[in-house]
């Protein structure tokens, strides 16, 4: 009787699978409400006011993302480096500098005004990276759920190391989720993007700024930047089909 060869076929097993599917999503099943807005804020326009003033007129547990960029002085008191008669140096320390208080202020505000699960991306130095950022976060709702590092390509200051890079810590208000909350996947955690400074010494990366805003919000959505600087939050927004709300003292 001829040998026979019986095959067999293996049933994968459903258990990497099951997990990819159980956090990883890329829809959003979260939906951000409708805003009735005050006339004085004006959706995607430089606005020249207050930030905190700004963030008391935005409705509570309304907003799906956020953005801050404090200007703080960090680096530049900490170690002294003696450089701000130089061109960017000056006109950054020219900036009207927020005090720690006024910081933990504005995330107070954040905290207010963002919708469950919702997110604040905030840019700090490696200064603010090493000492901890917790006490802007005491009797908030925001989670750190992860980090980003901006190579800018570009050499900065630095008695030992220079400077390349700045951090993006993303924070959450709870309850803190990723499935059907943050629908995009291949962002990766240190992004190289130039940016020019001509028109503001702290502008930030527009593109890396675009893809986080489609990763938490949805098209027609509001992002909010009360501490805007050189509006590029603006850019990113509009180049990702949302709507904009914003301000700077300077405008």
């Amino acid at each position: 009787m001829p040998a026979t060869r019986q095959e067999t076929t293996k049933t994968p097993s459903p258990t990497k699978d099951m997990a990819a599917k159980a956090v990883f999503s890329n829809e959003r099943t979260v939906h951000a409400p409708r805003l009735t807005l005050p006339i004085s804020l004006r959706p995607n326009t430089r606005l020249k006011m207050d930030g905190l003033d700004f963030l008391s007129k935005l409705p509570e547990s309304a907003i799906p993302v956020a953005f801050l960029d404090p200007q703080y002085r960090g680096v530049l008191e900490k170690l002294s480096y003696g450089n701000e008669g130089k061109s960017r140096e000056r006109r950054r320390s020219a900036l009207e500098q927020m005090p720690e208080a006024m910081i933990a202020e504005f995330v107070q505000g954040i905290d207010r005004v963002l919708m469950p699960s919702g997110h604040l991306f905030l840019w700090v130095d490696k200064f603010h990276l090493c000492q901890g950022v917790r006490p802007w976060l005491e009797g908030t709702n925001l989670e750190i759920v992860d980090l980003m590092t901006w190579d800018k390509g570009t050499f900065g200051m630095g008695y030992r190391t220079r400077r390349r890079a700045e951090h993006c810590i993303v924070l959450q208000r709870r309850p803190v989720r990723a499935k059907g909350v943050w629908k995009v996947h291949n962002i990766t955690d240190v992004v190289l993007e130039k940016v020019s400074k001509r028109e503001h010494p702290h502008a930030k990366p527009i593109e890396l700024q675009g893809r986080l805003i489609s990763a938490v919000s949805n098209e027609g959505d509001f992002v909010i930047d009360p501490a805007a600087g050189s509006f590029s939050v603006l850019d990113a927004a509009l180049q990702n089909n949302r709507k904009f709300l914003g301000c700077d003292l300077n405008g």
